[in-house]
């Protein structure tokens, strides 16, 4: 199983980004995937979540409203659509896979960076 994110970068605050996590080597029916984010020295803390199936999300308190998450079941990829960035978002965001989000995630992406600047 490999997840591939991609789509970090640069941006100034107030914009946007849009990042992407391919997933191959498993069925995604039944998959809770996740976006999670870390800064140097913190917890990797949970920014948002869709199950699969059922396109049913869940986002953190901080990013509602600004953050999309998504996902191309033709491409098997999940988005997560970024908009009015805050300095604050700047992190390494990483994509992981679970079948029981409650306990563990299985598979996890590489990480990809976020800079926001003010």
């Amino acid at each position: 199983v490999q997840l591939q994110a991609s789509g970090g970068g640069l941006v100034q605050a107030g914009g946007s980004l849009r990042l992407s996590c391919a997933v191959s080597g498993r069925s995604l029916s039944g998959t809770y995937m996740g976006w999670f984010r870390q800064t140097p020295g913190k917890e990797r803390d949970f920014v948002a979540g869709i199950w699969w199936s059922s396109g049913i999300t869940h986002y953190v308190d901080s990013v509602k409203g600004r953050f999309t998450i998504s996902r191309d079941n033709a491409k098997s990829t999940v988005y997560l659509q970024m908009s009015s960035l805050k300095p604050e978002d700047t992190a390494v965001y990483y994509c992981a896979s679970s079948i029981r989000p409650s306990v563990k995630y299985d598979y996890w992406g590489q990480g990809t960076l976020v800079t926001v600047s003010s």
